[in-house]
């Protein structure tokens, strides 16, 4: 579920990125690369058995929140 989240989130990124500045797409560049960092820590993490399942799927929707609020955030600077 979480891989076909991710993909809807890149295709549309993909859509329109004709419209991001410069600015802004290196900013969704940086909430990407921290969801792929935190996602694989997260996974490390639960593997190891330093967190439980449920532990790990809190964390992960604190990445998804987190990148949610960076990539609205980039997208504010190109608002008028």
């Amino acid at each position: 579920m979480k891989k076909i989240a991710i993909a809807s989130i890149a295709a549309l990124g993909l859509s329109v990125a004709a419209c991001d500045s410069p600015q802004e797409n290196a900013m969704e560049d940086q909430a990407e690369t921290m969801e792929d960092n935190r996602d694989a820590m997260v996974n490390d993490m639960e593997a190891s058995g330093e967190i439980t399942d449920e532990q790990a799927d809190a964390m992960d929707d604190q990445t998804d929140a987190m990148e949610e609020q960076m990539e609205e955030t980039a997208d504010d600077m190109d608002t008028p």
